[in-house]
């Protein structure tokens, strides 16, 4: 696990995405246990109202839940839901983004889609 940060985002928000990207990486599957506040508090080196704050932000999302005096676990479905959110975030981030400058530069969606598979076929 990486224990940096980065500095323009807050930290919950950073640890939820980690918690997340282990669930789409299949390293915290459906039921699995994640991690404590207090043990990622004691990890990053932060305060564990912050962890429990990226912890929260994904059981009010339906990604994790808690089972009273054991812990959070990784709600049925979530790696499902995190996909759909992520793919959602990408179009936004990236896709429009690419469109929008690609209509600028006068590149038609068909030279568009030759760029993306010529990426794909160089790798």
């Amino acid at each position: 696990m990486d224990s940096s940060f980065d500095d323009s985002r807050p930290i919950f928000v950073q640890i939820a995405e980690r918690i997340e990207d282990d669930i789409l990486q299949g390293h915290l599957p459906e039921e699995s246990q994640v991690p404590s506040t207090n043990q990622f508090a004691s990890f990053y080196q932060i305060n564990p109202a912050t962890a429990a704050k990226g912890v929260n932000m994904l059981v009010d999302q339906g990604i994790l839940y808690k089972k009273r005096g054991i812990g959070m676990f990784v709600a049925k479905g979530a790696r499902e839901k995190l996909l759909e959110k992520r793919k959602a975030q990408f179009y936004t981030q990236h896709v429009a983004a690419i469109v929008r400058e690609a209509r600028k530069l006068g590149i038609t969606a068909r030279q568009l889609a030759e760029m993306i598979l010529k990426g794909e076929d160089s790798q």
